[in-house]
Parts: C-alpha cells; sequence; structure tokens
C-alpha cells in the first residue's frame, strides 16, 4: 500500500476579490470549514500563508501572503488548492475521499464488487468502482455506501439494481 499524500486538495481558485490579491476560493464540499482551520494552502506547488479567511455564500474569501494585487490573485484562477494533511484532524468515523482510492468494494452478503479507482468530484460525490472490464460509478451517500472500513481498506456498498455498468474505456485504464 503506497503511502497517503501529503497534501490534499480540497478546491480551486475561483476568481479574484477586489484590488488587493484577495482571492474567491470554492471548496469542493460546500460545508466544509478546512479553509479557516488551515494555515496555509498549495497552489501550482506553491505554498501560501493564509493572512485572512473568511466564509461567504460566493466562497471563501482568502488574503494569501504573496499575492499581492488583483493580477497576481487573477493569475491564480482555476488553480486546485491543496492543504497539507497534517493540518486535518479526522474523526474516527470520517475518511479523506482521496484515501478511498484503492479501496475493495463488497455487496452486504459479502461478495466482491471490484476496488475504487478513482472519484467523480461534483454536486454529487460518486465512488468510480473498477470491476474486471465493467466500470461503476456510485453515490457516496450513506443508503449505498454504508460502511468504510479504514483500517481494512473495505467499503460495503449496497448498490440500486439497474444501476448502469460501462465496459472500461481502454484510453482510461491506466486511471
Amino acid at each position: 500500500m503506497a503511502a497517503p499524500p501529503d497534501r490534499i486538495e480540497v478546491g480551486y481558485v475561483a476568481r479574484a476579490h477586489g484590488i488587493r490579491g484577495e482571492i474567491c476560493a470554492r471548496t469542493h464540499d460546500p460545508d466544509s470549514t478546512t479553509l479557516g482551520d488551515v494555515t496555509a494552502v498549495w497552489i501550482r506547488d506553491r505554498r501560501y500563508v493564509i493572512e485572512a479567511a473568511r466564509d461567504t455564500p460566493r466562497g471563501w474569501l482568502l488574503v494569501l501572503d504573496g499575492v499581492p494585487d488583483r493580477n497576481a490573485a487573477e493569475a491564480l484562477r482555476g488553480a486546485t488548492l491543496e492543504v497539507e494533511r497534517a493540518e486535518l484532524a479526522l474523526g474516527d468515523d470520517e475518511v479523506f475521499l482521496t484515501d478511498l482510492i484503492g479501496f475493495a468494494t463488497f455487496l452486504p452478503d459479502g461478495a466482491p464488487w471490484g476496488e475504487v479507482v478513482a472519484l467523480e468530484l461534483g454536486p454529487q460525490i460518486r465512488l468510480v468502482v473498477r470491476d474486471g472490464d465493467v466500470e461503476r460509478q456510485l453515490p457516496l451517500v450513506d443508503a449505498l455506501v454504508p460502511v468504510i472500513d479504514r483500517e481494512a481498506r473495505r467499503i460495503t456498498v449496497d448498490p440500486p439494481e439497474g444501476l448502469p455498468e460501462d465496459p472500461v474505456d481502454p484510453s482510461r485504464a491506466a486511471r
């Protein structure tokens, strides 16, 4: 098993805000308070200390050391935001989404169902599960994913009947 990455992607730079270099950042989880809890973010492999952060209905507004004006903020637009794993705390029943990649999936009766090969992020987070030549996408919701066992790297899934199964696209097989 590979070591988890030192940084975790939490969102992206949506736009510049104002003329003093502030950025508007959007987190993948709209309810996340991560950007208010950490001391720095990584953008394009550069660490930026957060001088000020405030949550707004349209995203987090961040003042970053080293981003002095609107032009510098605008140059970061669209870039992903990462935070250091060491700055994040997990509760007993929590897991970093990125860590789910590589977990084995099983049906409630114990039958193997495949391996998580990716996540599809968006309004609904979906596990991309590959089982041989078949790929499935399963929404990551409690009713369909009742048990995630971090220690065993195992997920129990209860997929609905008729869940689409797609043949693995050879161009994406290395995903």
